[in-house]
């Protein structure tokens, strides 16, 4: 059973600005910023983002820098959970477990506090975006490192088209809303 009707589906599509050649030409970019300001698209995102895992048992939601802070903190609430961010280099003031990882054009890091989560804990991991796939294949390394459980992860968009799910395979992956191009 879908955890998003079509007619939510629709609504929240409706509230998501397109914007195209942003950053650069040739991208059309998602804006959610007016789904979120949107009392009931909000609420509804996060409801539906939810519902998908509520009769798991997550110990921790982990938030991607940036636009996973705003969803993980809602989701762990709902959940039971607590919260965990996952940052660029540099941001977390305590000992870090890191892991770089390949990027189109370069490489990039991102790193989560080793006594975040403990060995054995649920993890959900919750972003804005699933695109590519790096990114989030990438958490999932650094949760694994620290001897946790990747139950699932949550996106409210997902970009079909550049196929991230791929990268993925074997996880349990949600995306709210789906783009075919």
């Amino acid at each position: 059973m879908p955890s998003i009707s079509s007619a939510e589906e629709q609504k929240l599509k409706q509230l998501i600005r397109e914007i195209p050649d942003f950053p650069k030409p040739g991208i059309l970019f998602y804006d959610i910023t007016t789904m979120l300001k949107d009392a009931e698209g909000l609420r509804l995102s996060i409801d539906r983002m939810t519902d998908n895992f509520r009769d798991r048992k997550i110990d921790t939601v982990i938030g991607i820098e940036a636009r996973g802070f705003i969803f993980a903190p809602a989701l762990a609430y709902h959940l039971g959970a607590g919260f965990v961010p996952v940052r660029k280099p540099k941001k977390l003031p305590s000992e870090v477990e890191s892991y770089s990882y390949d990027l189109e054009y370069g490489q990039d890091t991102l790193e989560i506090h080793r006594d975040a989560i403990g060995k054995g804990h649920n993890v959900l991991i919750a972003d804005d975006l699933l695109a590519t796939g790096g990114t989030a294949e990438a958490v999932v390394k650094l949760v694994e490192k620290l001897g946790s459980n990747v139950v699932g992860m949550s996106f409210v968009i997902e970009l079909e088209f550049l196929n991230g799910r791929n990268k993925l395979a074997g996880y349990d992956v949600f995306s709210l809303l789906k783009y075919q191009s």
